[in-house]
């Protein structure tokens, strides 16, 4: 996958000392910048909120890119009322109302963050920074041999972050959020696919193998229980036994996990500081929590903690390493 729609992760969290105000994050471009130094202009990078606990976006934030040049790149951030249109090339969004957020915000490549500020107090940044996941991804590709090594320590990725009010979120204070990026079709250019999103973190990472990760990933929240993985099983059942497998879960309870984590969305009272599962947090231990569900307490953790260089302001991701 390109880099720069490469999904990482994505977070929602109470501003600290602010219960009136709710904070995004999008990650992409692993390794940032080895394999690509700027957001793809031609990219729609989206935050999806569901209102109503249907599974299906009502609210779009959506952030779009200009071309860089001479080392300069602008954003632009948009706030949409939407409701899901399915057409033969995909399932769309369809617009009801879009208010402009921010306009021709700076994206910072250096270690200064450049925050543009909007409406109601929006705060938005995109750019550099060093990457907020902690996880010893050596050691879970080695067959689950933790050995307390947090790959991600020296890591960067280019973030977005966006700072609203809450009321822009619905009235109901639970929602459910996930990112997804869009790119134009190759013989179509005029129309956007989806290649990429995340509800909850390291789910398609943890049940998902080969082919069915890129269709996991095309796969709309709403679809994802009935969709039919390269076995032939549906998601819903390769995730009931993958539950078995890892935990020794009974088919009875290992259903009712999978129902939980299907559709893959992260859930998020705005009106609760807590963190993971509602919403996260950058400091939130989600591989702990995910590893003791999955395997049944069998694995409580991978030895790895949060990082030291989050930021006690926005953009609250720390500065980018060099």
């Amino acid at each position: 996958m390109d880099a720069r729609v490469d999904i990482t992760d994505h977070y929602a969290f109470q501003r600290p000392g602010d219960p009136s105000r709710t904070v995004l994050v999008l990650d992409v471009n692993p390794l940032a910048p080895t394999h690509a130094d700027e957001f793809r202009h031609d990219a729609l990078y989206e935050t999806l909120v569901d209102t109503d606990g249907d599974a299906r976006p009502d609210i779009a934030f959506r952030y779009r890119f200009t071309r860089k040049q001479d080392g300069e790149q602008f954003a632009r951030v948009t706030r949409a009322l939407v409701h899901g249109v399915e057409l033969e090339e995909g399932h769309v969004h369809e617009e009801l109302e879009t208010e402009t957020l921010i306009e021709r915000a700076k994206v910072s490549f250096g270690s200064d963050a450049h925050v543009a500020r909007g409406p109601d107090g929006v705060r938005f940044y995109a750019g550099l920074r060093s990457d907020p996941f902690f996880f010893d991804l050596i050691g879970f590709l080695n067959g689950l041999k933790f050995t307390g090594s947090d790959f991600f320590a020296d890591k960067n990725v280019f973030a977005i972050a966006l700072e609203v009010p809450n009321r822009i979120l619905g009235a109901n204070p639970k929602i459910g959020v996930w990112v997804r990026t869009l790119v134009p079709m190759t013989l179509q250019p005029d129309h956007l696919a989806q290649v990429d999103q995340m509800g909850r973190p390291a789910i398609n990472t943890v049940f998902n193998h080969a082919g069915d990760k890129s269709t996991f990933n095309v796969t709309q929240p709403a679809d994802q229980r009935t969709a039919v993985t390269m076995s032939g099983q549906t998601y819903l059942e390769l995730f009931t036994a993958e539950l078995q497998a890892l935990g020794g879960y009974s088919a009875g309870d290992a259903l009712a996990i999978a129902q939980i984590l299907l559709p893959d969305i992260l859930t998020y009272d705005y009106s609760s500081a807590a963190g993971f599962l509602n919403g996260r947090r950058l400091q939130d231990d989600v591989i702990d929590i995910s590893l003791n569900l999955v395997t049944n307490g069998q694995l409580t953790g991978d030895g790895v903690g949060p990082h030291a260089d989050y930021l006690s302001e926005f953009p609250y991701l720390g500065r980018p390493h060099v």
